[in-house]
Order: C-alpha cells, then structure tokens, then sequence
C-alpha cells in the first residue's frame, strides 16, 4: 500500500510531467472520459469538493520511494478540491493532495494492451483506488475477460463485481453502458447511474429533453388556449339561443295577448249582437202587442216564450 509520509525534497506537480507522454490509440480513450466528467459536471455542479482527470498523470510515494508516474484514462477522486491554488492542476501529486488517492480509476483496453489486468491492476492497488474500471469493448476475447468490468478493492486485493450498472455507495453513483450520442456520434458509451439505475442525461440529452418539454408545455397551452376558445364558441352559442328563446317566449306572448284581445274584442261584438237582438225583440214585441195580439199569440209568432214577451212588456 501507498506509504503516506511527506519528505522535503519531493518535487511540485510544476516540476514534474503531466503524462507519461504515451499517444493513445483509440479515440474511445479520450471520449468516454470526457463524457463522463462533462455528465459529472452537470450532476455535481453544486459541488466542489471533487477533481476528475481525463489522461492525467498520478504520483504517489511506495515504502517512502516516487513511484514511477501511472496515466488512467480517467480517474475520481473525493474529498480534494476542484482547483487547486485556484488554477487548473498540471498533474495529480498526492503529497500536495493530502495523500488522498483516487476513489475510482478507468481503463480503456485498446489495440496496444498496457496491462490493464495485471500491472496497472497492481499499481491501483497499491495506491488505494477503491474502485477500478476496466472498459474492453473491441478486445475482450483476445484478453479472455468480459467488456464491461468494476474491480473493489478488499484486503488489498481487487476483487471482481457483479451487476451492470454497478453501484458504488462510496460515490454515490453508478457506472455502466449504454447507447447514447456523443459529438455527433452513436455508438456505445460508459455513463453515470442514480441508485435506480437510471442514467444521468448528458447535457446534450438534458437540453433535448428541456427542449421537449417547452414545446409540450407550447402545445398544451397551445390546446388550453383551443379549448378556452371552443368553450368561449359554445357560451356564445348558448347565450344566441337563449336569447332566441327569449325572443320566441316574447313573441308566444305576443300572440296570447292577441288572442286575448282577439277574444275580448270577439266578445264585445257578441255582447252588442245580443243587445241589438234584444232591442229588435221589444221593439217587435211591442208592435205586436200595440196590433192587439195577445203575449201568447206574440210568443208564438216571434219564436219566444210567453215569459220573454211578458218581460220585454
């Protein structure tokens, strides 16, 4: 294990390289680390108490002795400072980190193989990296492993898990594959996992989905205004066909008062008809009467009972 005792004459990360200076041979190699931490950044943005390198060097002491510098393809490390000095880090030095080592470490197996399962396997070791990814999508046949591996680290010796994504409670995350698009690319890809197993989004995917989101929030205000509008018509349809039944209520009224005044009016000229029947009746009667007939002979001659003729006397 890593011997974390400080000695004066160790050089600064100033002095000391930033890489091994070995050119990789796969793209891969530095896309997936910088998808991850861009994910990362996204995730954590809240956060500053976290650095993640992409092909950066890592020196760290053994038994008191500089250890040759080891390059992951990317590494996490917790509980450090994002900027150191505030500036940018030329390279991970941890006797100028607390002596405070990775948590998780990834390997990229490409065409050239560099000991990822066996060196390099070692190395993490030594220096304490909980976590060791190992990512082998082109190869893993030729090196007899499968393409997707997480190694922890128990009793100084990295044992192999199981599951995909795979969580790790010390990150709060979890790792594992998935297709997705990348710089215009789709193809297969490692990302970040909440405890669920659900993928965090790249901020490309979360400014898609915000996208998508706005313009269902434009439709369905687009819908509401429609339905608002409809329900506007239909008031409007409603308040026209009541009114039309006022008017037609009106307008039955209209016509009772007619037929009432039709009826009075109806009335009246019967009333007068009798009148005059009657005043044509005494007045024939008393003529009658005058000639010398008798009521009974008058009653029998105009049609009338003898009482009517007697009355109109």
């Amino acid at each position: 294990m890593v011997r974390l005792h400080p000695q004066p004459t160790l050089p600064t990360a100033e002095e000391l390289p930033c890489s091994d200076e070995t050119p990789v041979d796969n793209e891969i190699q530095n896309y997936i680390p910088n998808l991850l931490l861009t994910v990362l950044s996204s995730i954590w943005q809240k956060r500053s108490d976290w650095f993640f390198a992409v092909d950066m060097g890592i020196y760290y002491l053994l038994d008191g002795s500089r250890q040759p510098v080891i390059v992951p393809d990317g590494f996490l490390s917790i509980g450090v400072k994002r900027q150191k000095n505030n500036s940018l880090r030329l390279s991970y030095v941890l006797w100028e980190e607390d002596y405070i080592p990775p948590v998780w470490v990834l390997e990229i197996v490409s065409k050239t193989y560099g000991g990822e399962y066996s060196e390099k396997m070692t190395r993490y070791a030594e220096l304490g990296v909980l976590y060791y990814t190992i990512y082998n999508p082109d190869y893993h046949g030729r090196d007899k492993h499968k393409p997707f591996e997480v190694y922890r680290l128990e009793k100084g010796k990295y044992k192999l898990q199981q599951g995909e994504p795979f969580w790790m409670p010390e990150l709060g995350l979890g790792i594992g594959r998935g297709t997705g698009s990348y710089t215009g690319l789709s193809r297969e890809w490692l990302y970040w996992y909440d405890r669920e197993g659900r993928r965090w989004p790249t901020p490309e995917e979360n400014s898609y989905q915000q996208q998508q989101r706005a313009q269902r929030a434009k439709l369905e205000l687009a819908h509401q205004q429609e339905k608002a509008q409809q329900a506007e018509l239909e008031l409007a349809h409603q308040q026209q066909k009541a009114q039309q039944a006022e008017l037609e209520l009106a307008h039955q009224q209209q016509k009772a008062q007619q037929t009432e005044l039709e009826l009075a009016h109806q009335r009246q000229k019967a009333q007068r008809a009798e009148l005059e029947k009657e005043a044509l009746q005494r007045q024939a009667i008393s003529q009658l009467l005058k000639l010398g007939l008798s009521p009974q002979q008058v009653a029998e001659s105009l049609g009338l009972s003898v009482e009517t003729v007697i009355n109109y006397q």
